[in-house]
């Protein structure tokens, strides 16, 4: 069972997407919070494991909201909820650790998607924004094959953690190898890395 939680200001769309959950076995909405305190609360109290996040909050707006929960509990999964598609606002939440992106002009069907994606280790990025990525003229010939054998792990959204389980090796080591894909690919930090590795997930 995904334990879910939302964050977002207005009722009416929680009520709305609560109200289709119901019906999905799969999934339980154990809360839902109006502003970025509420959540952080609710994370505490539910510990939901994947969360629908908007990025314009009260009080502490999603990106910064995001940045707390993972320092918190670092498995959480979140996912932004939002009507912007700017490259900037998708530049910030995936730095600061969303795993997922969907518009709040998508189906219903798209959340569902979503949720069930990145609950499953995946990352979900809907279909109608740009994702802002790296050069694409990168050389993939500058990674080594575990460089490669990682980034194609962080691009199905695996963390440092998970990726050092699967490999049997230490998460410094996982760690290395990320700042080292970043200077070699002249990527400028963790979020670039992450877009970077979705669009070249298929390619290695």
């Amino acid at each position: 069972m995904i334990h879910l939680a939302i964050a977002e200001d207005h009722q009416a769309l929680i009520d709305g997407i609560a109200s289709y959950i119901e019906f999905e076995d799969d999934i339980a909405l154990v809360g839902y919070a109006n502003d970025g305190e509420e959540l952080l609360k609710l994370v505490k109290q539910k510990e939901p494991q994947v969360i629908l996040c908007d990025i314009r909050m009260p009080k502490i707006d999603g990106i910064e909201v995001t940045k707390k929960i993972l320092a918190m509990r670092p498995l959480t999964r979140v996912v932004a909820f939002t009507m912007f598609d700017q490259e900037e606002a998708i530049k910030q939440m995936l730095d600061a650790g969303a795993v997922g992106y969907i518009l709040k002009s998508s189906s219903l069907k798209i959340v569902l998607e979503a949720i069930r994606s990145v609950a499953g280790g995946n990352t979900y990025f809907d279909k109608k924004i740009h994702l802002p990525v790296a050069d694409k003229n990168h050389s993939k010939s500058i990674l080594s094959s575990r460089e490669k054998q990682i980034l194609g792990l962080i691009g199905r959204g695996k963390t440092s953690s998970e990726i050092a389980d699967e490999l049997y090796i230490g998460k410094s080591t996982v760690d290395t190898h990320r700042k080292n894909m970043i200077r070699k690919l002249g990527l400028s930090g963790p979020g670039e890395l992450l877009r970077y590795a979705v669009e070249k997930k298929y390619d290695f």
